[in-house]
């Protein structure tokens, strides 16, 4: 017998007892472990291959998330872009591109009989055949954003190499044709409708305007403005001085009114033979009254105040010389006053002047009354012209959006017909060379390890349950007792 210290029984018992293990439970671990490997590689070659096609998307921000409103004036200021996160515009893309009526599109443009034609031949007992089409399709398609980036993977897995490419672009054209339909709005007939009628409210606009210009002779009101403000100032000026001067002249007329009354209109002179020189400037003074009496005819009429006062100063006058007249023809003894003449005659010709700047003051009034009537309905004229302005810069400015909004319609428009969008094909999904399932190398390495594991479970728990010692530290184990030697087994 052999004798093993105890110190190297307990270091190397341990592998020896799994080996000896595995080679007394070597049928069994054979017996797991060859048939997994068998029915896997079998099962990897006898499956049928299955190929997977990918494209890939970029999503850039254009276009579609410029907030653009619906009224008013576009602007840079009105202009922004939609406060949308990276996330969330990857999120609503996939929506889109997850949506049924897209799956619809590509199953009836590759046909239910090529994408799966064991549909036709057994079709679903509950649905249709388009329904479990969908089903199916949407099982083996695979849509998953790129984290931190703009990009979308697609993806579709079909035993047809062909079949998952062309799933793949076809899924791909229909989603950049929807997305321009979900991110745009036709407006353009509407819009050149409106703008059609804002084009007439324009014309309208013009035509109130020029009309009022016309009918009203506005052309520049500030300059009419201040022609009659300083036409006011000058005829404000002109009556205070008229009233100044009659004012005077009133106090001048009284005056001599006291004088001509205090002083005797006759003394003692010898008999002339010829008119004094008084009846000869008192027809000076009557021929310039009537002078000015047909010049005051040809601008007023016959009840106007200063015809009025000019007649009552030439009835004065006439009046005057017939008395001195009467007087010669007499002879009387008694000559004139020269003193009194002179007064007489400053008292004619003192109140000849104050009719007649009265006359004048009279007529400054009339004119102040009417520059003031004529600033008033400056004032309303220009109320209203400002009014009839205001609707033209509207109507311009509301024209003016809606040209803009037609234009950009109209643009917007062009590229959806061109498929101009913020998509980008990145990678066009091309016909895959190598299927991607089934994996016979990765298959085999796993049968290897699951019946590797099997097997070596099957041979230990069929160790445990048994009644025999397959080594020393077994024996040692199970009864609890010392091994104090072995003899090798030999047949």
């Amino acid at each position: 017998m052999e004798s093993i210290p105890p110190e190297e029984r307990h270091q190397t018992g341990g592998l020896k007892d799994f080996v000896a293990v595995l080679f007394k439970q070597k049928y069994k671990f054979l017996a797991i472990f060859v048939p997994t490997i068998l029915v896997v590689t079998a099962g990897s070659f006898l499956l049928p291959p299955t190929y997977e096609a990918k494209s890939a998307l970029l999503v850039k921000f254009g276009r579609e998330y410029i907030y653009q409103p619906e009224v008013g004036e576009r602007n840079s200021e009105t202009r922004s872009v939609i406060p949308l996160t990276q996330e969330e515009v990857i999120n609503s893309e996939i929506q889109i591109l997850t949506s049924q009526d897209l799956m619809e599109k590509v199953i009836a443009a590759i046909g239910i009989k090529d994408l799966y034609p064991d549909l036709l031949d057994n079709p679903p007992k509950r649905g249709t055949p388009l329904g479990e089409a969908i089903r199916r399709f949407t099982k083996k398609l695979s849509i998953e954003g790129i984290k931190k980036s703009n990009v979308i993977q697609i993806s579709f897995r079909h035993r047809n190499p062909q079949i998952a490419a062309k799933a793949v672009n076809l899924l791909t054209d229909f989603f950049k044709e929807k997305h321009l339909r979900v991110y745009t709005d036709n407006r353009s007939s509407f819009l050149e409708q409106q703008l059609l009628s804002f084009n007439r409210r324009l014309k309208k606009s013009q035509d109130r305007l020029e009309h009022f210009k016309q009918k009203n002779q506005v052309f520049s009101l500030d300059e009419q403005r201040s022609l009659l403000l300083r036409q006011y100032t000058d005829l404000d000026t002109s009556l205070k001085n008229t009233e100044h001067l009659v004012e005077a002249l009133r106090e001048k007329v009284a005056y001599l009114t006291r004088e001509i009354q205090r002083i005797p209109e006759n003394v003692q002179q010898q008999i002339e033979t010829e008119p004094p020189k008084i009846i000869d400037d008192a027809k000076s003074n009557l021929l310039i009254l009537q002078l000015k009496e047909q010049e005051l005819l040809e601008r007023y009429m016959d009840d106007n105040p200063q015809v009025s006062n000019v007649r009552r100063g030439i009835g004065f006058v006439e009046d005057f010389m017939g008395r001195h007249e009467d007087d010669l023809k007499r002879k009387i003894t008694m000559a004139r006053n020269v003193v009194y003449q002179d007064i007489e005659r400053e008292l004619i010709r003192s109140q000849s002047e104050q009719t007649a700047q009265e006359a004048k003051r009279a007529a400054l009034r009339r004119q102040i009354t009417e520059v003031l009537q004529n600033t008033q309905a400056l004032d309303l004229k220009e109320k209203k012209l400002d009014d009839l302005k205001r609707e033209l810069s509207t109507n311009e400015r509301n024209y003016k959006a809606y040209l803009d909004k037609v234009e950009e319609a109209r643009v917007s428009e062009d590229l959806n017909r061109r498929k101009m969008a913020n998509i980008s094909v990145i990678q066009v999904a091309t016909i895959p060379e190598k299927p991607v399932r089934p994996r016979k190398a990765l298959n085999i390495l796993l049968a290897v390890v699951l019946g590797g594991i099997s097997g070596l479970g099957l041979a230990f728990l069929s160790e445990h349950k048994g009644q025999q010692f397959s080594t020393p530290g077994s024996a040692e184990r199970r009864l609890g007792v010392t091994v104090l030697a072995t003899v090798p087994y030999q047949r």
